[in-house]
């Protein structure tokens, strides 16, 4: 049976370790928005200081990344609907 492997970012480029993709990837928000369930506002807390530490680590890979991409990436996904 295969063993289940965390979706969590590789830093300092915030890609996921398991898939690539630019991280948080679909199967990381799923697990963050089971995780944080009853917590919407704590799971936007947690996001807005990992967004702030990938503003900083992408910022001196000199990766071409706006703010306003960052935040859609980190953000804009977990606001209530």
């Amino acid at each position: 049976m295969p063993r289940y492997r965390p979706h969590v970012a590789a830093r300092p480029s915030w890609r996921c370790r398991v898939c690539g993709a630019a991280w948080p990837c679909s199967p990381a928000r799923l697990a963050l928005l089971g995780e944080y369930r009853e917590n919407r506002t704590g799971l936007l807390i947690y996001l807005g200081a990992l967004l702030h530490e990938a503003m900083t680590d992408l910022a001196d890979l000199n990766a071409q990344a706006s703010p306003e991409a960052l935040a859609n990436r980190f953000l804009t996904w977990a606001r209530a609907r």
